[in-house]
């Protein structure tokens, strides 16, 4: 009771310290699988756990007038980890992607639901829901809701990079015409995201790992880690994050 009242309060000073709300935040969803360690779990239900906390994360966005998020689930590299959890988050994120379709607060807020990351690496079942989810919010732009599954930075890079290449080959583009803009129409072809203004990272992890470098690191967006699992990510550390976006736009502007 004390402690609930102590968290009210405190939220109300970090809200009294935010003057600039972030456009687009993008989120690395990390220590699921610590969090269930911790808590003598099997990793299935830190993850379910961590599904969770997202839908949380992602009403207190709505609250604070966040239109764009960008969550990290799913990276190139997870593809690595053993077959068993591998397969037990592609049917956790198959039933989050099917709830969507019928989720009252996806069509009252109009919030548009996108993968991003490459198809070809993940099941076509998976494929299949995730299709259905976006086809069933194409038509909302009130918030944008987008799932990085099987991402990678330099993976985009290179796909981006190969396209280009192909253009040249075939004469539709020429060296010389090849400059930062067009590099971007080409890494942002499957998803059309807008620069990153903040980048938080959960479960005391301080690096970005390879999460959109172009749209975050080549947009110099501010970044905030912080200690706490995923699945244990408060209210209260969301809005530290916008403070610290918050006090950087105060720097920049003064």
């Amino acid at each position: 009771m004390i402690r609930d009242l102590l968290e009210s309060v405190y939220e109300k000073s970090l809200m009294a310290q935010i003057r600039h709300i972030p456009h687009h935040v993008a989120i690395i969803q990390d220590g699921n699988r610590r969090f269930a360690n911790s808590r003598g779990l099997i990793r299935q239900e830190g993850h379910r756990a961590g599904a969770d906390r997202t839908e949380k994360v992602l009403d207190w966005s709505h609250e604070l007038g966040i239109r764009h998020i960008t969550l990290y689930s799913f990276s190139t590299e997870n593809l690595s980890r053993d077959e068993e959890e591998v397969k037990n988050l592609f049917e956790l994120f198959k039933d989050r992607f099917n709830r969507v379709i019928t989720d009252e607060r996806v069509h009252r807020d109009r919030i548009r639901v996108r993968m991003v990351g490459d198809r070809e690496l993940l099941p076509d079942d998976l494929i299949s829901v995730i299709a259905k989810a976006e086809e069933a919010t194409s038509g909302y732009d009130s918030y944008f809701l987008n799932v990085a599954l099987a991402y990678g930075g330099r993976n985009e890079i290179v796909r981006a990079a190969r396209e280009i290449l192909g253009k040249v080959t075939s004469g539709d583009y020429i060296p010389g015409s090849i400059d930062a803009a067009m590099v971007e129409r080409h890494l942002c072809a499957d998803h059309n995201l807008p620069p990153v203004d903040l980048v938080i990272r959960t479960g005391n992890e301080c690096r970005t790992s390879n999460f959109l470098p172009w749209l975050a690191n080549g947009h110099e967006s501010a970044v905030y880690f912080c200690a706490p699992f995923w699945p244990l990510f408060r209210r209260i550390d969301l809005l530290r994050a916008i403070r610290v976006y918050s006090q950087r736009q105060d720097a920049l502007t003064s």
